[in-house]
């Protein structure tokens, strides 16, 4: 049975992109002291902007998990929200390169993490099964027509729940849908969580104990 993180180059370049990722908290330290308050009151895109050299990736366990995840339920389209440099949309994409069926489609705000994203995804060898929607999710996930079988939600805290909101539609009946730092960004994730946790909404949930937390809700 194949497993595409194992091979050279994969591993190689996940390696990197981690490792790389370990100085985020300097970068977001420097920023801070750049911009002070002004962040809390900044539109998305002059977040994105101003953030565009940070990495924010998930953890090497919640790589693995999403892989295991998208492995097992065999997803023909997962729909990321919050793609930065390619590193969750990478466990994403090998997965489905290794099902043999399915595409990853990713969303991504800042032009300059767009483009270091694809060259990563190039390296890796799965560009071809990666569509990469830039620009505004609220406006680029619009359009999709296909039934969505697994969701990441991993971008701006606060547009998790309409983003979720926009996709339900979609949804096929057992779509897993996971918000990942759930338990770091708490407050920031408190109207998603009261929204997916109640039963009225269609969705059984758990937390998964992984790095700064992962919500797993399953639409039923």
């Amino acid at each position: 049975m194949t497993n595409s993180l194992l091979s050279p180059p994969v591993h190689a370049l996940l390696d990197r992109l981690f490792r790389t990722a370990d100085g985020d908290d300097l970068v977001v330290a420097r920023l801070a002291e750049r911009h002070h308050d002004r962040f809390e009151a900044a539109t998305a895109r002059e977040r994105a902007d101003a953030l565009q050299d940070v990495y924010m990736p998930i953890s090497r366990e919640a790589g693995r998990l999403l892989y295991a995840l998208v492995r097992g339920c065999r997803a023909s389209t997962v729909v990321e929200f919050g793609m930065s440099y390619g590193i969750s949309t990478v466990h994403l994409a090998a997965a489905v390169y290794d099902n043999g069926i399915g595409r990853v489609v990713t969303t991504e705000l800042s032009t300059v993490k767009v483009a270091r994203a694809r060259t990563n995804l190039t390296e890796a060898g799965f560009e071809d099964v990666v569509t990469i929607l830039e620009g505004d999710a609220l406006e680029t996930l619009a359009g999709l027509t296909d039934p969505v079988e697994l969701v990441l939600l991993d971008g701006w805290k606060d547009l998790c729940l309409p983003v979720l909101r926009l996709l339900e539609p979609r949804l096929a009946p057992g779509a897993l849908v996971l918000a990942d730092d759930t338990t770091a960004h708490a407050e920031q994730l408190a109207e998603y969580l009261a929204y997916v946790q109640d039963p009225i909404n269609g969705y059984v949930c758990i937390g998964f104990p992984v790095a700064d937390g992962i919500e797993i809700s399953c639409r039923v």
